[in-house]
């Protein structure tokens, strides 16, 4: 995943997935049931993805490929920053925003989870 376009259509194709601008038109947050999964900067110069993570596979995935980094902004036992320049595999990056995404359900209300059918 190399661009803004392509994170983008995946996580368009989340169930409920929205896309959101709650910290100015410049930072685009995605989010399910009001709760963001993912967020990214669209006037970066290097564009890059924060992502949810358990904070062992956090840690794990930073030892892995040193393109990934803690959160920025964010907190770091929980979130990982991804660059979108191809250094981490695509798959890997569409399984680790597919994986934040299911944290955040799982962090959901049984009632919401049900609202949504998720």
């Amino acid at each position: 995943m190399q661009s803004l376009t392509e994170l983008r259509q995946v996580c368009a194709a989340l169930p409920h997935s929205q896309e959101t601008f709650p910290f100015g038109l410049t930072t685009l947050v995605f989010k399910v049931a009001g709760k963001m999964y993912a967020l990214t900067s669209l006037d970066a110069e290097h564009p890059s993805v924060s992502l949810k993570v358990k904070p062992d596979d956090g840690e794990e995935l930073r030892t892995a490929f040193s393109a990934i980094t803690p959160g920025y902004h964010l907190n770091k036992r929980h979130w990982i920053t991804v660059p979108l320049d191809g250094s981490v595999p695509d798959a890997l990056l569409r399984e680790l925003v597919q994986g934040s995404y299911a944290l955040v359900v799982r962090g959901l209300t049984r009632t919401a989870r049900e609202e949504l059918n998720l």
